[in-house]
C-alpha cells in the first residue's frame, strides 16, 4: 500500500517528528509559511492511547490534531506490542490521517525500556510484527518506519532487508546508530547503501535520508548523491518555519520595512530568494507563540517555547539581551510586548 507516497516529487522533503518541538502550533506554522511535502507528527505512545483512562487519552489526542492545511500528514507511534499497534493504526484511520509511521530509532531509555523505539533494532521479529499489526489495523493507509543504521553497531546490511521484507510504503534512515545518537556526523554513504540494498532487493519501498540537513539546497545535494527518493530535515527547522521554501537567510541588519508586517500579508508575500527582515522574523515568533498558547497553553509548559526563542533570536544586533528577556517571559501577550518594545528601539 502506497498511497500518497507515490503521487510524491522526487526528491521529495519532508519534516521531522521532533517530540515537543513539531507540536500542533508549529506544525501549522510551518504549513502556512514553508509546507513540507509530508508532513509527521509528533511521536505519540500506542501503549497510552490503549491503555491510559479518559483524561490520559485526551491529552494525547491533542497531539494528533491537524489541520487540512497540513496534508499529506502521518501519524507516528511508538510501542513493541503488536496488539496495540493495530489498535492505534485503526485509530488513525478514523482521525483521517493519511498515513501511519512507526518509531524504530527513537534513543530516549525510558521508550527503550518499553522495548519500543531504538530497541526495536535489536528485536527484528517483533519489529516485523509491529509493521504487520500497523497493516491489519489500517489495511488502507501506508505504513511508514523511521529507523538508524543500527543500535551498538551499523548492522544496516542486516536489519534493512527485515525492514524490507515486510514491504512498507517508505522507510526513513537515520544515518547513525543509536549508540552514536548525535555525537558523530551523518553517513550519507549508508544511506546511498541502503538505496542499493533496495534496488537489490526489488522493493518499491522508498528511502529517505535523514540526519545533519542544513537547508533544501543541502537536502538537494544529499539525495543527488545517495539516490535517496526523499530527505526528511529536523533541526534545521528550529527558527526557521519557512524552511521548506527558498527563503534561507535573514538580512544581517534590521532594515525597516515600508509597512508594519503582519501574519497575513508575510504569508502571502514569500517568494523564492526572498530575505527576511528581522522585524518579519520576529513577527513570526510572535505568531508561534500566540497558536501554542492558544492550542496547547493548557496542556504542555510554556517552557517549550523556550527552545524556539533561542532560534528565532540570534545574528542581529541587541539579540542576546532580547533573547535573555523572552527567557524570562510567561506568556504570548508577555512576548508580544517584549518584541513590539524591541522593535521600537
Amino acid at each position: 500500500m502506497q498511497g500518497f507516497w507515490e503521487t510524491l516529487p522526487r526528491p521529495f522533503f519532508v519534516l521531522a517528528p521532533l517530540a515537543n518541538v513539531t507540536d500542533a502550533a508549529f506544525r501549522r506554522l510551518i504549513a502556512k509559511y514553508g509546507k513540507p511535502d509530508v508532513t509527521w507528527t509528533e511521536f505519540v505512545s500506542a501503549d497510552g492511547l490503549v491503555l491510559a483512562d479518559e483524561e490520559g487519552k485526551r491529552k494525547l489526542l491533542r497531539d494528533l490534531v491537524f489541520t487540512e492545511a497540513e496534508r499529506p500528514i502521518v501519524a507516528q507511534f511508538f510501542t513493541s506490542n503488536p496488539e496495540h499497534m493495530e489498535k492505534v493504526a485503526a485509530l488513525a484511520s478514523e482521525l483521517g490521517f493519511d498515513g501511519i509511521d512507526i518509531n524504530m530509532g527513537c534513543p530516549d531509555k525510558s521508550i527503550e525500556k518499553q522495548g519500543a523505539g531504538a530497541k526495536l533494532i535489536t528485536n527484528p521479529e517483533r519489529a516485523a510484527e509491529v509493521i504487520r499489526a500497523a497493516k491489519r489495523g489500517a489495511p488502507h493507509l501506508p505504513v511508514s518506519v523511521k529507523t538508524r543504521l543500527g543500535y551498538n553497531k551499523d548492522v544496516l546490511e542486516e536489519w534493512l532487508p527485515v525492514l524490507l521484507k515486510e514491504e512498507p510504503a517508505a522507510i526513513t534512515i537515520h544515518a547513525r546508530t543509536r549508540k552514536e545518537m548525535s555525537k558523530v556526523p551523518a553517513r550519507w554513504e549508508r544511506v546511498k547503501r541502503a538505496v542499493e540494498i533496495r534496488n537489490e532487493m526489488g522493493s518499491k519501498t522508498l528511502i529517505i535520508g535523514n540526519g545533519d540537513v542544513l537547508d533544501i539546497e543541502d537536502a538537494k545535494k544529499k539525495a543527488a548523491e545517495t539516490g535517496a527518493d526523499g530527505v526528511m530535515l529536523g533541526r534545521a527547522i528550529f527558527g526557521t518555519p519557512w524552511l521548506f521554501t527558498n527563503v534561507r537567510k535573514v538580512r544581517p541588519q534590521q532594515d525597516p520595512v515600508a509597512e508594519p508586517a503582519t501574519s497575513e500579508g508575510l504569508a502571502q508575500a514569500f517568494r523564492p530568494d526572498q530575505f527576511l527582515s528581522i522585524e518579519e522574523k520576529l513577527r513570526i515568533a510572535v505568531e508561534h507563540t500566540k497558536l501554542f498558547e492558544e492550542l496547547l497553553g493548557d496542556l504542555k509548559s510554556f517552557a517549550i517555547m523556550k527552545k524556539h526563542f533561542k532560534a528565532y533570536v540570534e545574528g542581529f544586533d541587541g539579540a542576546k539581551d532580547l533573547r535573555m528577556k523572552l527567557m524570562e517571559a510567561n506568556s504570548a501577550a508577555e512576548v508580544a510586548h517584549i518584541i513590539d518594545e524591541f522593535l521600537k528601539g
